[in-house]
């Protein structure tokens, strides 16, 4: 099967739950924007254990992002897809060009009258809300962190703050990925005036299956998009120090994005080219390979599948006390380490490649906790639950 995003694992038919008829199979539409990364293989999960559970799906996605690598999933995936799938431009941004992508989502809730309408990301939530919708249908928003990670005090972030205040009075179910998410909602844009449920991210049993490191393996591996946020320069700068203090320690870093160039420039201003390699965009089951540890230096993260995929390999992990990353780690959560600062991350890696057992000791606890708590069954049959919660209050209120 194809794969998407350099994070995306993307779950085979096999590991869905089997078919089942359900109480009543529901009409579910699910919007989001660019078919890349963690979130896409969120609604691809979904969407598949949702469709294997007997209820009617549909998906629109936007068609100017993603290229090959999402032309094959989907053009596979909609044979499952009993409510079509739509591919219309939709812009990262507010533009002029979301009236069409409006026209577009409205005009398929004409023809299919869903029930559940549920737009994921920044973009798909502000899309399912803007436009008319059937009469009986749920609206549902899953932000994935979107328009809340924009910094506090600017013009971007509180125009997307202030809509997002306006859009929530259109919402009727908020089902948050992570606590963290559902808490930065809290304080960004206040209690959720409907109802609100926390349902993590999860991952099939399939992807439980151990990682074996490749035999050219650097110490460290590295993955996803090649962006600020990701703190990819704070792994180079780790590096560094490391080399300062008399240790050679190499890293793969896999993934494209706009910061490609200047990463490899800072590389080799650093002086650590020669123990950094960038290999790109690789699929994550591949990309864990290249490595011996995942490190994860964001400086900020929802509820991040790669750590999931990574732990359920049991590969031993360093990342960042940021985000939903500590409800992953659970009592764990101790060994994170603090984000944005290059001493703190160089010394974590130096005691992990000095005691290599102990980090091995906490990836098996991780691991096991991940099993515990983290699966796809239970994600998908949270979202469901979810659903037919908001749609019985929906129909309560008929009669307040």
């Amino acid at each position: 099967m194809a794969k998407l995003g350099t994070a995306a694992a993307i779950t085979t038919d096999a590991a869905l739950p089997p078919l089942a008829a359900p109480r009543s199979a529901l009409k579910i539409m699910h919007v989001l924007r660019a078919p890349l990364g963690g979130l896409f293989r969120h609604v691809l999960d979904v969407a598949r254990g949702q469709a294997a559970r007997g209820h009617r799906v549909g998906l629109v996605v936007d068609s100017t992002t993603g290229g090959a690598r999402a032309d094959a999933v989907l053009t596979e995936l909609s044979s499952q897809l009993t409510l079509g799938l739509e591919r219309v431009p939709i812009a990262r941004e507010l533009r002029p060009s979301d009236i069409g992508a409006l026209r577009a989502i409205a005009r398929r809730i004409g023809e299919m009258q869903p029930d559940v309408l549920h737009g994921h990301g920044a973009k798909g939530a502000a899309l399912v809300r803007l436009a008319r919708t059937a009469p009986d249908a749920i609206r549902v928003i899953t932000p994935h962190g979107g328009s809340l990670f924009y910094r506090p005090g600017t013009l971007t972030g509180g125009f997307y703050r202030s809509l997002e205040w306006l859009l929530k009075w259109r919402t009727d179910l908020f089902l948050f990925e992570s606590a963290y998410v559902a808490g930065l909602f809290r304080t960004a844009i206040g209690r959720p005036p409907t109802m609100m449920r926390v349902v993590h991210n999860g991952v099939s049993d399939d992807e439980f299956a151990p990682i074996a490191p490749a035999a050219d393996a650097t110490d460290l591996v590295c993955l996803g998009e090649l962006r600020p946020v990701k703190g990819f320069d704070v792994l180079i700068a780790a590096l560094a120090k490391l080399k300062e203090s008399g240790r050679r320690v190499s890293a793969t870093i896999a993934g494209e994005g706009p910061l490609e160039h200047e990463l490899k420039s800072y590389a080799k201003s650093a002086g650590v080219d020669d123990r950094v390699r960038f290999v790109g965009y690789r699929p994550a089951c591949e990309a864990f390979a290249m490595g011996r540890m995942l490190v994860m230096p964001s400086h900020t993260e929802s509820l991040p599948y790669v750590l999931l995929e990574a732990a359920a390999g049991g590969l031993p992990i360093l990342a960042t006390r940021v985000g939903g990353i500590p409800e992953i780690f659970g009592s764990l959560s101790t060994g994170l380490v603090t984000a944005n600062d290059p001493l703190a991350l160089a010394a974590a890696i130096a005691a992990a490649l000095d005691d290599p057992a102990a980090i091995r000791r906490v990836a098996e606890a991780v691991r096991g906790r991940v099993r515990a708590e983290f699966s796809l069954h239970a994600m998908v049959d949270g979202g469901l639950a979810a659903y037919r919660e908001a749609l019985a209050l929906r129909k309560l209120s008929r009669f307040r």
